[in-house]
């Protein structure tokens, strides 16, 4: 059994376990575990596939990197102001724009409400520009 599965197993199991006061007994117990199971189930083959759709390929991970027609200097002093951004706001603008993970999911990956999340990018966004406002030519028309 492939830890996807055990996973949501035992999150099944967890939140079913949290919720047995909330059992009325309007239906048959199997049923209600059942419906727990299958929502439990279908959020993490969606939380699967929105990881798979942000994987890029080998191949094709270097016509990304190295798009036509930037200069190699503004690469590199992208590169450069995104390691010296103070490390709460490097977090969420890797993890946003670049993996593409949503607020609710830095949110609960990094214990911290969405707003703050959504802050915090904002901050990094503003530090980004500001280090890089001398290439703002080749950005804005």
């Amino acid at each position: 059994m492939s830890s996807t599965r055990n996973d949501i197993a035992q999150e099944s199991f967890v939140r079913a376990f949290d919720r047995l006061p909330a059992f009325r007994g309007d239906a048959a117990f199997a049923t209600w575990i059942h419906s727990i199971t299958v929502s439990v189930s279908l959020n993490g083959m969606r939380r699967v596939k929105r990881r798979r759709d942000r994987e890029t390929g080998l191949a094709e991970a270097d016509a990304i990197s190295q798009p036509d027609g930037i200069e190699p200097d503004l690469r590199e002093r992208l590169r450069n102001a995104v390691a010296r951004l103070p490390e709460k706001y490097r977090v969420v603008f890797l993890m946003f724009d670049v993996e593409g993970y949503t607020h609710d999911e830095i949110a609960a990956t990094l214990n911290m409400p969405a707003g703050t999340s959504k802050a915090r990018l904002s901050r990094a966004r503003a530090k980004l520009r500001t280090a890089l406002a001398e290439f703002a030519g080749d950005w804005v028309s």
